[in-house]
């Protein structure tokens, strides 16, 4: 088993969860119930699972805790933690089996980490504001990660991650160590820049030179959200939300006159789309 030996391992202090509070005692009782799904005589279609099989579902339950919480519906949001923890427990009783770590070695692992990394709660670092603690988090992460021989300020942003989050958290970490434009104005220049830029490539035909310049106008969107404190990888959400609303609105328009979309000429379509985002704006009132 390659968890750290128990001489090993730094002293932490009382964390003994507080008094009136749930102590996480009923995990032990998912962590039993998979090892038993795991066993000879357990789930043949648990047993035949795979770190790599299992990656869809761990990316599907994350989504639908997100999705939850969006909802506002508190059970689905339990029901759907549930599921995720779930995954955690699978994956790390497939990598007990492998004898490289287990549960304990998890929760171990990220308990350590965030005493570690919180000082000025378990130490004598004094941080007056949330801005200090962030600051001194990205140095204390950035000697952990140097320690283990990982060096550059983008390292360790999931390149699996959706692009816009990516684009944010590189853009994020670059300017934590000095790179970044002064203030918005920076990155606004930078879309009128990066646009034109496009234009001379779609006038040009050529669709590698397109897919470049519209990778670089919408990295130029995400730091201009970055620096106006918005969230873009939400915004465009939102916005897909309201695309998805307004063109229901045309179907459902066009349907109860036993038409389709396809029958609306373009400016009848244009005409119930307005309808729709007037109607938006109506609501907002």
């Amino acid at each position: 088993m390659a968890s750290q030996n128990v001489s090993e391992r730094p002293a932490l202090p009382d964390l003994t969860p507080l008094a009136g509070k749930q102590t996480g005692a009923e995990v032990t009782k998912l962590v039993g119930l998979m090892q038993r799904l795991l066993a000879p005589d357990g789930c043949p279609w648990d047993r035949e699972q795979t770190l790599e099989t299992l990656v869809p579902y761990l990316v599907e339950e994350t989504y639908e805790v997100v999705d939850a919480l969006a909802d506002g519906d508190v059970d689905d949001h339990r029901e759907e933690l549930g599921d995720l923890l779930l995954q955690i427990v699978f994956q790390s009783e497939l990598r007990f089996a492998e004898g490289k770590f287990g549960i304990d070695d998890v929760a171990r692992g990220i308990v350590a980490k965030l005493v570690r990394r919180h000082p000025h709660v378990f130490g004598d670092v004094v941080a007056k504001d949330a801005e200090s603690v962030l600051a001194n988090w990205a140095k204390l992460k950035a000697a952990e990660k140097a320690e283990k021989g990982k060096h550059g300020a983008l390292h360790g942003v999931p390149k699996s991650a959706p692009a816009l989050l990516r684009a944010t958290r590189s853009g994020e970490k670059a300017s934590a160590v000095g790179f970044d434009w002064p203030d918005a104005d920076g990155p606004r220049a930078k879309i009128d820049e990066e646009l034109r830029e496009f234009d001379e490539a779609r006038a040009s035909g050529d669709r590698a030179a397109m897919h470049h310049e519209l990778g670089d106008l919408l990295q130029a969107t995400v730091n201009l959200a970055r620096k106006l404190g918005l969230d873009a990888e939400q915004a465009l959400r939102d916005s897909t939300d309201r695309f998805a609303s307004r063109f229901a609105h045309i179907e459902g328009t066009l349907a109860a006159q036993g038409r389709s979309v396809a029958d609306a000429s373009p400016e009848e379509q244009d005409r119930l789309w307005n309808d729709a985002k007037r109607a938006e704006h109506g609501e907002r009132r």
